[in-house]
């Protein structure tokens, strides 16, 4: 899908209560599970030891963590937005998080992104993003949010 380029921060109030579109699809490899875990020391074996998933998970094999599937959000937003004139973004928060069905190792994952709001602030623009991270091949989405950023001139 096409990139939706703003030219500035401010153009991007029209697009509330819009989708903005959806990124490519991204596999989601073992070595890539394994680097976060070692990042954040959540080693549980449903994301790190594919052999005891196998055999103990509930899924039948390693799944993402959780937080792995939020941390793609600033890279899947960007291949959705582009915005001109803004001198930097802030990833402020989350109004809601929730994590749906696994992301399963292997599988590809991708992002649909929707404006749920714009808010004036001082030097720029406060906005609410809907990301629903969908899996191939599956009915339910692997993570659902409501993502805060900031959009400073």
């Amino acid at each position: 899908m096409a990139k939706v380029k703003i030219p500035n921060i401010d153009a991007l109030k029209v697009y509330v209560g819009k989708e903005l579109g959806v990124s490519d699809w991204r596999e989601v490899p073992q070595k890539d599970i394994n680097l976060f875990a070692e990042s954040t020391g959540d080693h549980q074996f449903i994301h790190t030891d594919p052999e005891r998933a196998k055999k103990e998970s509930p899924y039948g094999r390693t799944i993402a963590h959780g937080f792995f599937t939020m941390s793609l959000f600033p890279v899947l937003r960007d291949e959705i937005l582009e915005i001109e004139k803004k001198r930097v973004t802030i990833n402020y928060g989350l109004n809601k998080l929730r994590f749906p069905a696994p992301l399963p190792v292997g599988e590809k994952v991708r992002m649909r992104l929707e404006l749920l709001s714009v808010e004036d602030i001082n030097k720029g623009i406060q906005v609410v993003f809907k990301a629903t991270f969908e899996v191939s091949g599956q009915e339910k989405p692997a993570c659902v949010a409501e993502a805060v950023n900031r959009f400073l001139y």
